[in-house]
């Protein structure tokens, strides 16, 4: 009787299929995009372009999502966030502006508050509500809207005053920024 024996590559190919499936199936825990030299953000409330949690929108308790990051490149001095949404009806809006964070940082736990500056010293411009902090997606019915979380780290502290708008921020961003990422989430109503 013959016998067929199967080669190596085939082994090895039906061993990555099966790899490959059961990442697929596996439960993530985070999530993340991966920036320049390696510098990711990710989040445990939200998956990169899935749906963001209602509870952090306008109709829920408009609390800011948990954030975490790897560390950011040499040479960081303090790290920058803005929360934007490129698909809203009158241009792109704002939705947190948070600067000065210590380069040493890692994670923004969910629900930061909405104060003119934090215990570690990070301070919060006004968002496109003209308040001070996070606000949530908030999109007219119809099509779900993306939201960019972007992390810029930043070769100096940027000694902005609380309350700072958009484009105050990234004047004094600009060619300060050692590296970027980003995670989006997408909201519809």
């Amino acid at each position: 009787m013959f016998e067929h024996k199967p080669t190596r590559a085939i082994c090895a190919l039906v061993g990555l299929l099966v790899a490959i499936i059961a990442l697929r199936r596996a439960p993530a825990m985070t999530y993340e995009l991966t920036g320049k030299m390696g510098f990711s953000i990710f989040s445990n409330d939200f998956r990169e372009g899935a749906d963001i949690p209602q509870r952090f929108t306008c109709e829920g308790v408009d609390s800011s999502p948990e954030l975490s990051w790897t560390d950011p490149p040499a040479g960081t001095r303090s790290l920058a966030l803005i929360m934007q949404d490129p698909d809203a009806p009158g241009g792109t809006f704002t939705h947190w502006l948070l600067f000065d964070l210590p380069p040493d940082a890692r994670k923004l736990e969910a629900n930061v508050s909405k104060v003119d500056e934090l215990p570690n010293g990070a301070r919060q411009g006004k968002n496109g509500f003209r308040k001070i902090g996070y606000g949530g997606p908030c999109p007219p019915p119809g099509k779900p809207h993306r939201y960019f979380f972007k992390l810029h780290a930043l070769d100096k502290r940027l000694d902005l005053g609380p309350g700072a708008s958009k484009d105050d921020l990234e004047r004094a961003m600009q060619g300060h920024t050692l590296g970027k990422t980003e995670i989006m989430g997408k909201y519809a109503r």
